[in-house]
């Protein structure tokens, strides 16, 4: 099943702002590290140099040995992990060796002796651990500058790193700060990105999915009522401009609808036409069969009408009433193929005559089952089979029961009883009550014992068909 508007619009937005979020949170998360490790380093150097001002200070008063406890109390402040001071080889060679708090640059590690070589801060954040630190190396520099001259007091040339402080902070804080504010951001992001989303299912409704539909009714409407969508119901131009294009085609359409109908109609009735043509030939032809064999007037229309009345009486279709009725007059046609000395003799046929005449079923078909046309194939199979009977004793196949198409059937009995019933130039006209007779014996013999009895129960409908196209003869 194919996705929605809607579901394409949502899955692609939500991919875009995941990208974007992402994006996002990367690019915060380094800008707010940045700004916590400079705020870290920012007041690491604020330590360094309240360190640098109270050495300073315990220098101009002339009590250095009191330093080890000013260190300390320094070391007490919140956030120092560690505080030491290193001291230059040119400081400890003038002055000798330093405080337990104080180390000698010989005995440092490489991070701490680097701040030295470059005379440039250094600092070391260790932040991916359970208790994050930032370690600084702040060195200060000997330089005639200021109120402070330090060439004054120690002989060493200008620029020569006299010591350096080496500080340990705890960066705890600023790891979960960041992390919160991180955590914040997610959250805002996360309810930022459902307020679009959401706002978006309700934007595609309103101004697409819910135009759409109605577009898709009122363009099945106009079709069928003929009328044209209004543009103006819809708010955004695309759809109107598309409300105004199926007009357009509608309007073509029901142009083109209404020549195709009055070619359609042109159709039927030229079809109607040539039905009613091939029918009224059929029937002229069972007129002309009818004419040359001498056989009693109305013969064909009568056996037409039988056959009518008995298949409409067993519950055939519309169709098979309609095909009978139409193919009964073909049920002799193949006699055109018969000698008239044969066809016309008045007396009783020879047996080698009688399989002369006999012939005339093969000959019907052969006539007529070479066309596609309904009646003619169903008058072909009546030419051939309406001399089969019941028992299997017919001709020309020697067909028994169902075997013998429901055609061939019914014609039988209505053909035997219209020649019995009338005169012909070979006999004279039974009497009705001989035929009725004879008829219930060959039941189960020549006819199908069900179509006897619909024929026998609607004897009134026979007669009046009888009456209605009586015989000239």
């Amino acid at each position: 099943m194919k996705p929605s508007i809607k579901t394409i619009t949502v899955r692609t937005l939500v991919s875009f702002l995941l990208v974007l979020a992402v994006i996002m949170l990367i690019i915060t998360g380094l800008n707010f590290r940045a700004l916590s490790k400079q705020a870290l380093e920012d007041q690491a150097l604020s330590y360094a140099e309240l360190v640098r001002a109270g050495l300073t200070a315990h220098m101009k008063a002339d009590i250095m040995d009191k330093r080890d406890y000013f260190l300390e109390e320094i070391q007490q402040l919140h956030q120092i992990n560690r505080l030491t001071v290193i001291r230059s080889n040119e400081v400890s060679d003038q002055f000798g060796l330093g405080r337990a708090i104080e180390h000698e640059v010989d005995n440092v590690d490489a991070i701490a002796r680097r701040a030295f070589e470059t005379m440039e801060p250094v600092f070391v954040l260790t932040e991916f651990s359970y208790n994050p630190t930032i370690r600084a190396i702040v060195p200060y520099i000997a330089s005639p500058v200021g109120s402070l001259n330090c060439l004054a007091c120690h002989n060493v040339t200008e620029g020569t790193v006299l010591g350096a402080v080496d500080i340990e902070m705890d960066a705890s804080k600023y790891r979960n700060h960041s992390l919160m504010v991180i955590a914040g951001m997610l959250v805002v992001s996360f309810v930022f990105m459902i307020l679009i989303l959401i706002n978006t299912r309700r934007t595609i409704q309103r101004h697409v999915q819910g135009p759409l539909d109605t577009l898709i009714d009122k363009a099945m409407d106009a079709y069928v009522k003929k009328e044209p969508v209004s543009p103006d119901q819809f708010a955004t131009a695309e759809f109107s401009n598309v409300a105004n294009e199926i007009n357009l085609f509608n309007s073509k359409i029901i142009a083109h609808q209404d020549l195709l109908q009055q070619k359609n109609n042109e159709l039927i009735a030229l079809n109607d036409e040539i039905e009613k043509t091939l029918r009224e030939t059929v029937f002229t032809m069972g007129v002309i069969e009818e004419q040359r064999s001498k056989e009693t007037s109305n013969h064909t229309q009568r056996v037409s009408l039988y056959s009518q009345l008995l298949a409409r009486k067993l519950g055939l279709s519309d169709q098979d009433i309609d095909l009978i009725a139409a193919a009964a007059p073909l049920h002799d046609l193949g006699k055109i193929g018969i000698p008239d000395s044969i066809l016309l003799k008045p007396g009783r046929l020879t047996d080698e005559e009688h399989e002369i005449m006999k012939n005339h079923t093969r000959i019907g078909y052969t006539m007529l089952s070479h066309s596609e046309r309904d009646i003619l194939k169903s008058g072909a199979i009546i030419a051939l089979q309406h001399h089969e009977k019941w028992d299997g004793s017919g001709y020309p196949q020697g067909l028994k029961g169902e075997a013998i198409h429901i055609y061939g059937r019914i014609i039988a009995l209505a053909d035997v009883f219209d020649a019995l019933a009338f005169r012909r130039v070979y006999k004279e006209a039974w009497e009705p009550a001989r035929v009725i007779s004879w008829i219930k014996e060959q039941r189960g013999k020549h006819f199908d014992p069900t179509l006897v009895d619909i024929f026998l129960e609607n004897q009134d409908e026979i007669t009046d068909i009888m009456k209605h196209y009586p015989a000239d003869l």
